[in-house]
């Protein structure tokens, strides 16, 4: 017999709270290689690209995505590697030095707090920590399965000298703990010289063109249908596909598939976004400030609170109102308002559906939505006749 879940237990398995970060130290092939060997892995929502059994995933349930962060020292560096699906970082504190090619010479770009990285599939990276503090890098991946990683034939090399090896199945045998490699094991071998010298190339002003810094943020200061009303004066800034704008003239900085939508919610206390809801899961992590989500299920209501680097996954077809309730603490680039990372499954705009409350009110203020769901005055459209 299946076990009901009731509403707040399914929020509780959803909602991911900075003090529910469980690290992994053993995650990756290279966490005996000396400076990379302190690295904490974390798998939020999806098993992401870990390399370990003992991998804590707070949310399994499959996204279109995964959610994870890397936390590391000073000094400790990402050993180069290869993914074939979307990887993004979201620098959440700290100052990285990104760099990609397959010995790493190709380019560098040093990345500060707020940056939104989208690094292309296909091509090695890595990254080190050259920050004076701890710095926090979240990533999303593309697709609920990313077919996991290829390292760099150096970082092999290294990880085969402290007693590790990597299987076909992505599984990390580690003969110093005393796992024993199978006779019959696959094990991984260095990529073919060939393989390497065929990836595509990107150039330092190509790789800066993926890159979103906070003054490359283009805000859209109506972007919604109840952007008049109050409580609902959010604005939004697109990064990585149209996402959730009803406004036609917003476009994003990036818009090739990477398997979700990203952008950022600005808002100062009191304002947000009200009532409503789509088809698409969308996952929230608080950047700065204080938020409160509602969500509604029938006639269940419950309330969530976010600050800094906490995070809601809200299932598809879920009513919820997001507002600010404090823009304290966390820094953001407005002074007195608070900033929300907004990821959404799939590559295509999310239509959204509004509250008859809203839709009345909005009405009532001049605007409604055309038949292509963007923002228009509500004069205009009542005059508008439909084909015979």
């Amino acid at each position: 017999m299946t076990e009901t879940i009731t509403f707040d237990q399914e929020l509780e398995k959803r909602t991911i709270l900075r003090q529910d970060w469980v690290p992994c130290k053993a995650a990756f092939i290279d966490c005996r290689t000396p400076g990379s060997d302190k690295k904490d892995n974390y798998s939020f929502i999806g098993v992401g690209v870990s390399q370990s059994s003992e991998q804590f995933i707070n949310l399994q349930e499959d996204h279109g995505f995964n959610l994870g962060a890397a936390g590391m020292p000073n000094g400790l560096t990402n050993s180069l590697h290869l993914h074939f699906t979307a990887e993004v970082f979201i620098n959440f504190g700290g100052e990285f030095r990104v760099r990609w090619g397959a010995d790493g010479q190709q380019g560098e770009y040093v990345s500060t707090d707020g940056d939104v990285i989208s690094v292309p599939s296909w091509i090695f990276r890595g990254f080190t920590n050259i920050g004076p503090d701890d710095g926090i890098l979240l990533t999303v991946l593309g697709q609920s399965d990313t077919g996991g990683i290829i390292w760099g034939p150096s970082v092999l090399r290294e990880a085969e000298s402290h007693g590790l090896h990597l299987t076909a199945s992505n599984q990390l045998i580690d003969t110093l703990a005393g796992d024993v490699v199978p006779e019959d094991a696959d094990l991984i071998t260095p990529m073919d010289q060939s393989e390497i010298d065929a990836l595509d190339s990107y150039s330092v002003d190509q790789m800066r063109a993926r890159v979103t810094q906070e003054g490359d943020r283009q805000w859209v200061t109506r972007p919604f249908l109840c952007s008049e009303l109050p409580g609902g004066g959010a604005e939004l800034s697109l990064v990585i596909g149209y996402g959730l704008s009803e406004d036609r003239r917003a476009a994003p900085r990036l818009t090739e598939p990477h398997s979700f939508n990203l952008a950022w919610l600005r808002a100062v206390p009191g304002e947000g976004v009200l009532t409503h809801r789509h088809d698409q899961v969308s996952v929230v992590t608080a950047k700065a400030g204080r938020w409160r989500i509602t969500l509604r299920d029938g006639t269940d209501e419950r309330a969530v609170e976010l600050g800094p680097m906490d995070t809601l996954s809200i299932p598809e077809g879920t009513w919820r109102s997001m507002e600010l309730i404090d823009a304290e603490p966390g820094r953001s680039a407005e002074v007195g308002a608070g900033e929300l990372l907004v990821v959404t499954g799939g590559d295509g705009r999310v239509l959204i559906e509004w509250s008859d409350e809203t839709v009345r009110a909005a009405s009532e203020a001049g605007v409604v939505l055309d038949p292509n769901h963007y923002r228009a005055p509500a004069s205009v459209l009542r005059t508008a006749t439909e084909d015979d």
